[in-house]
């Protein structure tokens, strides 16, 4: 690695003197010597790191870095997070440190009608707007703050190529982070993110290897994958969600799901962002489901008042925000737009779903749920009140999609632990190489 490429690019000299300092003083860092080996079971003794957590979208993109950034955090480490500037402060309420990096086009909540899904527009959105439009804007800023803040290992989330471009310009090893459960992204979402990449004076990435180069630290089971698009060799999985289903009894029950004594519950959500763009499908859902004898939660987010959804029944609750950890361990079913982080967190509790897809990568994750019997998906612009009904009844009336959903929160439950994910970041910052064997039971970090 050298300097000399960033005297080409366009930027005032003080500005330009500033980061050639910054990058030859990278180039002079003292080379990480291996720990010695500890003792068997042992987790080796590493040096503290510098780690940078990086996202390029909202609340769903910053959820999954959290617990492997706290466990960094437990485990000595320096940590910060590097997102847009609408999502700065969110962060820093978290208790990280963190830079704003690009703009907020496309990011702050716009209420929008509900489309018919196009999947070729999703796609574009994708490998255009987060490849390329947000890389691009993204990279300067990302340039700076790496150089300044001098990590020894970037973790960024699979939409913000720009953090992985700007590592290997700077020779950082990375890890990404998946926050699309049906495993897509590859040569597609290169074709995004090459420019960028030309742009930083790096060879093209045709294959998309960059996307899974040293590490992948992927909070969803296998069963969530598209079958034709099997995880990396470099991928591990990691839990990120902490749950103990065997304690649903013992915990207090929250008083809604009390309002009909014994009757089933349901949680109802469309998501942080889609729910913006919904149309009247909050409506038509509420007007099915509250029909049904059951006890319901709805959630319409931070920016929508539940008064504009008018009054309700007294087993009808609804809410702006409660947090997800605080609702399913008491719900038998959700109802959601099937976004990667929903569909998680109600298959890491067990909790079967019927799903109402609107676009991005909900119709890829509700041809899954239906493919492995965990639940039903309904067309969002065509379903009625009867079929958002119907479809509820049948879910919950069928043990054999609660079965399905136990299965795979089985498997979820057996992927490793932030603290390992922490340990494999250790091994990369030392070997700097592709991690693709998981560590010796035992030993998180060997």
């Amino acid at each position: 690695m050298h300097a000399g490429w960033l005297e080409e690019l366009p930027m005032d000299s003080a500005r330009q003197q500033e980061m050639v300092s910054g990058v030859r003083s990278l180039d002079k860092r003292t080379p990480v010597r291996e720990p010695s080996p500890g003792s068997a079971g042992q987790r080796p003794r590493s040096r503290p790191m510098r780690v940078i957590f990086t996202f390029a979208g909202g609340q769903g993109h910053l959820d999954p870095l959290v617990p492997i950034a706290r466990a960094a955090t437990a485990a000595g480490h320096t940590v910060a997070f590097a997102g847009r500037p609408w999502m700065v402060p969110k962060v820093k309420a978290l208790g990280f440190a963190c830079f704003p990096g690009g703009t907020d086009e496309g990011l702050e909540p716009v209420t929008r009608p509900l489309v018919p899904i196009d999947m070729e527009r999703e796609g574009r959105d994708l490998i255009v707007g987060f490849g390329q439009r947000v890389a691009r804007s993204r990279a300067p800023d990302l340039l700076s703050t790496f150089v300044s803040w001098r990590p020894d290992v970037v973790v960024w989330e699979e939409t913000d190529p720009a953090a992985a471009i700007i590592a290997e310009r700077l020779g950082l090893p990375h890890a990404a982070v998946p926050v699309l459960a049906f495993g897509l992204l590859g040569v597609p979402f290169a074709k995004g993110y090459n420019p960028v990449r030309e742009e930083y004076g790096l060879e093209p990435d045709p294959s998309g290897g960059m996307l899974s180069r040293y590490l992948v630290l992927s909070p969803f089971p296998d069963a969530l994958r598209d079958p034709r698009h099997p995880a990396p060799p470099t991928s591990h999985g990691i839990r990120i969600l902490d749950v103990d289903r065997s304690s649903r009894a013992a915990v207090s029950r929250p008083d809604w799901t009390s309002a009909i004594e014994g009757a089933p519950s349901i949680y109802f959500t469309l998501g942080t962002v889609f729910n913006h763009e919904s149309g009247d499908l909050f409506a038509r859902v509420l007007a099915g489901l509250r029909e049904l004898p059951v006890n319901l939660l709805v959630t319409v987010g931070r920016e929508i008042d539940p008064a504009t959804l008018g009054p309700q029944a007294a087993h009808v609750r609804i809410e702006r925000f409660v947090s997800q950890a605080e609702i399913l361990p008491h719900v038998d079913l959700v109802v959601s737009h099937g976004g990667s982080g929903s569909v998680l967190g109600a298959l890491a509790h067990g909790r079967p779903m019927v799903v109402l897809p609107m676009g991005a990568d909900q119709p890829l994750n509700a041809a899954r749920i239906t493919a492995l019997g965990v639940g039903r998906s309904l067309d969002a612009i065509a379903a009625t009140p009867d079929d958002v009904r119907a479809a509820a009844a049948s879910v919950l009336a069928d043990a054999t999609y609660r079965e399905s959903a136990g299965r795979v929160a089985d498997e979820i439950a057996a992927l490793s632990s932030p603290d390992v994910a922490v340990g494999l970041l250790e091994r990369l910052a030392r070997e700097r190489r592709p991690i693709c064997e998981a560590a010796p039971r035992g030993d998180p970090a060997a």
